[in-house]
């Protein structure tokens, strides 16, 4: 498994994966050394994720390997059709996948990807619209959904 660390406005980056796909994109809250060299099967990540940040991509177009229970995989694969800048429920997710009473599982799936920001789980939310848990917190989740907003008002911390 290959594995690079870059700067994003989010705070130091993570992007672990190999020729069958991504496995991994995830902010680490430490300080990190950004790696020099940027392992040939993460450069369009990399690429992808620095464009997602400037605001130029809105779709991520990557291989995906993320390791998780083929349960988690199907949430996660949900999760891809969430369009840019909408956001839904956890009740909501459930429903889409069939069935409404398996929201807590639905929502420690959501809570498990480890495919950050190209699998896009900052955008499930609270039935009342508030933000609920969020693994990298919610000050990055607010910041995320605040980025996807048509009118982006963006403060880095």
């Amino acid at each position: 498994m290959k594995t690079c660390i870059i700067s994003s406005p989010l705070g130091y980056t993570q992007i672990c994966g190999d020729e069958k796909g991504i496995a991994k994109v995830t902010i680490l809250n430490s300080e990190e050394k950004i790696t020099d060299s940027v392992p040939l099967e993460l450069q369009d990540c990399v690429m992808q994720l620095r464009a997602y940040f400037k605001g130029e991509l809105k779709n991520f177009d990557l291989n995906l390997n993320p390791a998780g229970t083929d349960f988690q995989k199907k949430v996660w694969k949900q999760l891809e059709q969430i369009p840019y800048g909408k956001s839904i429920s956890y009740l909501e997710l459930s429903k889409q996948l069939g069935d409404v009473k398996a929201i807590r599982a639905v929502a420690s799936a959501n809570g498990k990807n480890p495919i950050w920001l190209v699998v896009p789980c900052h955008r499930v939310i609270g039935s009342d619209g508030s933000l609920t848990g969020y693994a990298g917190g919610l000050h990055r989740k607010q910041w995320l959904l605040n980025h996807e907003s048509p009118n982006k008002q963006q403060t880095l911390f």
